[in-house]
Order: structure tokens, then C-alpha cells, then sequence
């Protein structure tokens, strides 16, 4: 599996979208640690977490022999009043990407996650009745295509579709729904295992499933043990995070090593971004970060 490269994301030391409390690592630590434990590429992280000056960006990711392979970009796509806002947003990401010679890079497009109350508190158990309308479906849809649309036809770059928990896209039955009101051709979907898993999925089913629609890939384990403790204690997402629901890899339900076999079958030459999400603070995460590259030697990659 040569061609696929492996990366990890500064969510794996903290480094979230969410206003919360605590500090994470500055940006020369992180990029410096996800080379020290055998990572070859970077995601961006939230804006103004690294340099916004695409000259300085290049200058500090290339210090460290990385590459940048994509930035996340959240968009409270079900609410029509925000996709103006949510295009300059991404217009001003893939701007900079694009400057510092980043064209490869993907806009990881996601809804806001964590500030729908119902959602955030029911992540990893949501039912049907606290998801979107038809009208609002197609809201989010045809914001979701304005973004990718934008993007392309701006800089000539792809945006990919993050399915997340505590967000409007986190079932299987929801992400199905997305994909099926949006153009193939221009949104790609970037597949994330362990949120696949939280949200009620089985990662290699829907891994499998999408194959033709996968342009990125995030790995990420669950332990259903603390999923299982969410559901009985009521916690929210952040809370189900900090239990640590999204633990190293193969220490949890995930099926890598099959996953990594669809992936080549399909031969699959994007990269696989290592995330294992923690709040700002919490565990070590360039320990977690060494562990889960030295797992995935394991396996082959």
C-alpha cells in the first residue's frame, strides 16, 4: 500500500474547531510532535491555529518535511442565512491554501457541530425525530453543493463532506440522505470510521458502501464501552469525549485491517489522517500519536 500516505491532525492534540475553556499546544509543537511520531502530512486545524500568511504557513509546515492535505470547515448548513458567510469562509481557506501552494488539499466541509443543544446532548443516540425536515434537508444540501461549487470554480479545489457527531450529519441513515441530494462529481465524502461508529454504523459496512464517493479518509477507533456508558449516563458529546469514546487505534471496535484490504482493492491513493480527538488538555497525545502509527506499521502501512 504504497501509495497511500499516513497523516495526523491537530484535533489529536486538542487543537478543536469548539470554544472551550482550556489551551492546547501551539502550532510548532504539534506540527513538530506529528513528525517526531512518523507522520508525513497535517490538516490545518481552526483558523488562525497556524499561520494565515501562506508564505509563513509554507515556511513552518515545510520546516517540519509536512504536507498539508487539508482544513476543516464547519457551516451551520441547515440554516440557509449562513451559507453566504459559509462561502467566504471557505473561500478564505482554500484562498490560503492555494497560496502556499496547497492546491491538493481538500476543504473538509462539516455541519457546526456541538451548537445544536439537542444534538450535542444526544450524541451517539440521536433518533429520527430530532433530524432535519425536507425543507431543511435541501437547505443543507444546496449549501453544502454552494460551498463545493465556490471552491472549485475559485481555486480548482475539492471539498469533501465530514459526517460528525453532535451535528445534523451523524447517523448512517442521515449521511446516506446527504449524499443522495448532492452532486458525486463536486462533493466528495470524507469518511470518517470512528464517528461512523458512534453515530450507529459499522465503519467496514460503510466504508464499503461509499467507496466510489471516499476521496479522504480519517481514522479514528471507538470504544463502545464508553459509548455504551454515554447512552446510559446521558452524556453529552464533549463529555463522551473526554471519557474517551475516540481511543487509540486497535483498542477499540474498529476493523482496520479490513478497512485498510476495501481500500486496497479499491486502490485508494489518498491519505489516511490519523485523528483521535481530545479536549485541550486531556492524555498524552504524542504518546497516543506514536502508539496509533506504530499500529498501523502493524497492519501493513
Amino acid at each position: 500500500m504504497d501509495t497511500i500516505k499516513i497523516a495526523n491532525a491537530p484535533c489529536s492534540w486538542g487543537a478543536l474547531e469548539f470554544d472551550l475553556d482550556a489551551k492546547a499546544p501551539d502550532h510548532l509543537q504539534v506540527l513538530q510532535e506529528i513528525r517526531e511520531t512518523g507522520y508525513v502530512g497535517t490538516e490545518l486545524g481552526d483558523w488562525g491555529f497556524m499561520p494565515t500568511d501562506p508564505l509563513a504557513l509554507r515556511a513552518v509546515v515545510s520546516r517540519y518535511g509536512l504536507d498539508m492535505i487539508g482544513a476543516f470547515v464547519p457551516v451551520a448548513l441547515a440554516d440557509g442565512t449562513a451559507h453566504e458567510q459559509g462561502v467566504a469562509d471557505a473561500l478564505r481557506v482554500a484562498g490560503l491554501l492555494a497560496a502556499a501552494g496547497y492546491r491538493d488539499a481538500f476543504i473538509v466541509l462539516a455541519d457546526d457541530n456541538g451548537t445544536v443543544a439537542e444534538r450535542t446532548n444526544h450524541a451517539g443516540r440521536v433518533t429520527p425525530d430530532m433530524g432535519l425536515d425536507d425543507r431543511r434537508w435541501e437547505t443543507f444540501a444546496n449549501g453544502a453543493m454552494r460551498i463545493a461549487r465556490a471552491v472549485h470554480d475559485r481555486y480548482g479545489m475539492r471539498t469533501v463532506f465530514h459526517h460528525h457527531c453532535a451535528g445534523y450529519v451523524e447517523t448512517p441513515d442521515e449521511l446516506e440522505n446527504l449524499l443522495s441530494l448532492t452532486d458525486a462529481e463536486l462533493l466528495g465524502l470524507c469518511f470518517d470510521t470512528g464517528h461512523y461508529a458512534f453515530g450507529g454504523g459499522d465503519p467496514l459496512e460503510g466504508i464499503t458502501k461509499y467507496r466510489d464517493r471516499i476521496w479522504h479518509v480519517h481514522f479514528k477507533d471507538y470504544d463502545p464501552h464508553v459509548g455504551e456508558q454515554s447512552r446510559v449516563k446521558n452524556w453529552d458529546y464533549f463529555e463522551s469525549v473526554r471519557q474517551g469514546v475516540f481511543c487509540e487505534l486497535g483498542k477499540g471496535s474498529v476493523d482496520f485491517a479490513n478497512i485498510l484490504d476495501v481500500l486496497e482493492n479499491i486502490g485508494y491513493q489518498g491519505w489516511i489522517v490519523v485523528e483521535q480527538d481530545v479536549l485541550p488538555g486531556m492524555g498524552a497525545p504524542k504518546e497516543c500519536a506514536r502508539n496509533n502509527r506504530v499500529y498501523l506499521q502493524q497492519l501493513g502501512i
